[in-house]
This record gives C-alpha cells, structure tokens and sequence, in this order.
C-alpha cells in the first residue's frame, strides 16, 4: 500500500484516540492534523511495518507537549459533549454522557492506556512503545485506570469536580 492510502486508511483510527484523549472535537481534528503533518514530513524515517503504533506513538508525543506547554487547565462545557444519536432508551445519552466524564478525570497517562489497549486494541507491547514506558508500568496504569473508571462509573469513588463533605456518625 503507497504511502497516501496507508494513511488514509488509519484517519479514522487517529481521530476516534485524538477525540478520547483531548475531549473536544477541534482540538482533537488539529492534533490528528498535527500528527499527519509530521508523518508525512518524517515519511522517510518510517520503516516498513505498524504504521498504525508510528503514529498513535507520534500523536501521544504532540499530546504530551501540549499538556506540558499548556499552563492552564480547560474546564469543559456541556456544549463540548459529542451530539449522540438517541436510540429506544432515554438513558444511553446519560451514560454516554457520564462515561466520557469519567474518562476525562482520569489522570492522562491512564486514560491514554486504557483508551489504547481498550478502544483500539493494541497490545501491551505497542502501548509500551507508544508511550515509551515499561509494559510492566502499561500493565498498573491500565489497572489503576480500570478501577477508577468502574468507581467513578459506579459512584463508589467521588469525582474530582464534586466537593466531597465529610459524613456526619449518628451516634446513638
């Protein structure tokens, strides 16, 4: 496969990771801009083999560089939210709705391996690459991030923007 085709083929791969890990759908349209750009200026430095972990692993890297030039921390609106399609059940935007909000309080460095490994599948070896980190730490973040998700998800753990009051003991 030539070099336009293979790329175009991973577009809709590139913008499904962009949208989870930024939020926001422009914000995600430029970094998979970004991350194109720089493929292609870097064309000649690919080797022949997963074109699809070269760029999720060169994405990761302008993420990252984002986060760390960024000084301020975006709070996101209820217009960010992706407009869903309604089926049969009213509640499927509710949970869309909170699912998304949980993975964004995640911490970054668990929300990009769940994200990898879970939506789009790759392997503990490729996440480790992508993210230039041991398998072994890939392997703890994803487990962490498994568990905060369910206890966001489940209300078992308080979400980061609610205040958290401490409970009154009724003593009798």
């Amino acid at each position: 496969m030539s070099s336009p085709q293979a790329l175009l083929a991973e577009i809709p791969r590139l913008r499904r990771y962009a949208r989870a890990l930024t939020g926001n759908p422009a914000r995600a349209d430029d970094l998979v801009q970004d991350t194109l750009e720089r493929a292609l200026g870097k064309w000649l430095l690919w080797r022949p083999g997963n074109l699809r972990a070269w760029l999720m692993t060169m994405m990761h890297n302008l993420f990252v560089n984002e986060l760390r030039n960024t000084s301020a921390i975006e709070y996101r609106d209820e217009g960010d939210l992706p407009d869903v399609p309604v089926r049969a059940r009213q509640t499927d935007g509710l949970e869309l709705r909170d699912l998304d909000r949980a993975l964004q309080a995640l911490p970054a460095e668990q929300r990009e391996v769940l994200l990898l490994v879970g939506l789009e599948e790759l392997s503990y070896e490729a996440v480790a690459r992508i993210s230039g980190v041991p398998v072994g730490t890939v392997m703890s973040r994803l487990s962490r991030a498994r568990a905060r998700l369910r206890g966001l998800l489940t209300g078992a753990a308080p979400h980061p923007t609610t205040s958290a009051k401490p409970r009154l003991r009724v003593i009798k």
